[in-house]
């Protein structure tokens, strides 16, 4: 562990190994499932949790590790279990109740998710992401809500990641009360707080996009490339992909496999660069020259790892992957995919009103307004150039029309990915599969419009985003 602990993680695992011969227990399999979840080995840490389970550790923090590397798996209904004993045996932890919530959450159990962490925050009144989870639960009302109790606690705030994560409970709570005004406001100096803190320009991003752009054409295949079509979920986070998922995993024939890295680490570990993030102009650049066949085959046994049942067909949710979709298109010939699109200015709110993850450097463009902008563009003259190169490959989805015409566009999209009919995916709101985005509780609801031309509530403090657009020529007819 401490070898991991210094980033020698291959060297942890030996040594861990090791262990499991000489006592082959619970604790130490934990351990080694999780350090094989951080070296990108999904099947490895599966299997080693397969032999944990043959004998259980005893202690809260090996528990709670089985569940966070299920989770890490997708596998929130065999996380549960262990999490509900980590609490059990250590109750004053809060990050083991934590844990339990937001699994809790996944799987639709809401009520049990609040009542969980209400118990936490009776432990630790200001930990800031339970308070972050709790606004998104439910809808709150203007009789029943945190406001309250969230302005108290980030008046306390110290830490920069709290005041951040309390800032986007508060401006969530506000909207569902109808001060819309005040939301953003709220948001724009918690984000703005934030941006300060990075060490982001744009040109960054819009470095990796020149080098997709000049990558093309790519090498021919080599190999064969698999004949197996999954189901790709693609575009600008927040406008939709969820939703959409959600229809086609209600679908009897499909099954969900979450939002998967497995195209990006394919893509990287073809590329054979040592730089120390998984996309960049130097691996892209690599990439388009290996073998496009090999790239199909290492991500369906990547992707595999988070199957259930490989009869089914299995959608891939992660919107990143329209960065990937000439080598989606050469290394999966088979494959579908489907791009959503959401009005530009919805696109952009969307993306500032949501905290994606923290820590990653993927989504440091939507802290900005204007940056989230400038990233629009670049993606909206991606798409186009994906258009010209792959036609007939990509269904362009629009968010706003499948909203104002369900079973129509339901339909459209069936016929794209080659499958049959099913009133089932009209009911997609009754899919109890779980669900690991910030859509969770939205998609467990009906069609709604509560979302569309919600720009127009805040067009003042929007008005730079419109005259950037207009000058890039977007439309916003």
């Amino acid at each position: 562990m401490a070898e991991a602990k210094a980033g020698r993680v291959r060297v942890g695992i030996e040594h861990l190994r090791q262990a499991i011969e000489l006592d082959p227990q619970g604790e130490y399999r934990a351990q080694l499932a999780k350090l094989y979840t951080l070296v990108r080995q999904d099947g490895d840490a599966a299997e080693t949790l397969r032999h944990a389970e043959q004998a259980l550790p005893t202690d809260a923090l090996s528990r709670d590790t089985m569940g966070c590397v299920y989770a890490r798996l997708g596998d929130h209904c065999a996380a549960l279990p262990h999490f509900t004993e980590a609490v059990r045996l250590e109750p004053r932890n809060t990050e083991f109740r934590y844990n339990l919530a937001a699994t809790l959450n996944f799987l639709g159990r809401t009520d049990e998710a609040n009542a969980a962490l209400e118990a936490l925050l009776a432990i630790a009144p200001g930990h800031a992401r339970a308070h972050y989870l709790l606004a998104s639960l439910h809808k709150q009302k203007p009789a029943q809500n945190h406001i309250d109790r969230l302005k108290q606690v980030s008046a306390k705030a110290r830490e920069p990641r709290d005041r951040l994560l309390l800032g986007y409970a508060l401006a969530k709570e506000l909207e569902d009360i109808g001060e819309p005004a005040m939301a953003l406001e709220t948001l724009c100096a918690a984000n703005a707080e934030h941006r300060r803190r990075l060490d982001y320009d744009f040109s960054r991003d819009a470095a990796i996009f020149d080098a997709i752009e000049a990558a093309w054409p790519l090498t021919a295949a080599q190999t064969e490339p698999p004949l197996d079509a999954p189901i790709f979920i693609i575009g600008m986070p927040r406008t939709g992909t969820t939703l959409v998922d959600r229809i086609l995993s209600s679908h009897p024939g499909v099954e969900n496999a979450g939002e998967l890295q497995a195209m990006p680490l394919a893509v990287k570990c073809a590329a054979e660069t040592r730089t120390r993030v998984v996309l960049d102009p130097e691996t892209i650049a690599q990439a388009a020259r290996t073998d496009i066949g090999a790239i199909g085959a290492d991500y369906l046994r990547r992707a595999n790892h988070h199957r259930r049942d490989p009869a089914l067909r299995f959608t891939d949710k992660f919107p990143g992957n329209f960065l990937y979709a000439g080598f989606i298109a050469h290394a999966l010939p088979n494959a579908r995919i489907v791009c959503l699109r959401r009005h530009p200015m919805d696109t952009v709110l969307s993306n500032f009103r949501n905290l994606f993850a923290v820590s990653s450097r993927y989504y440091d463009y939507s802290y900005d307004l204007l940056d989230i902008a400038a990233y629009y563009v670049r993606f909206d003259r991606f798409m186009a150039l994906w258009h010209e190169r792959l036609q007939g490959r990509i269904l362009e989805l629009r968010y706003e029309d499948l909203i104002a015409d369900q079973e129509g566009q339901t339909r459209r999209l069936l016929d794209h990915c080659g499958l049959d009919w099913s009133e089932n995916c009209l009911d997609f709101h009754t899919n109890s599969a779980p669900v690991s985005t910030p859509s969770a509780a939205q998609v467990r609801r009906p069609i709604y419009r509560d979302s569309v031309a919600r720009w127009k509530q805040h067009a003042e403090i929007l008005k730079p985003v419109s005259h950037f657009f207009e000058e890039a020529g977007i439309a916003l007819d």
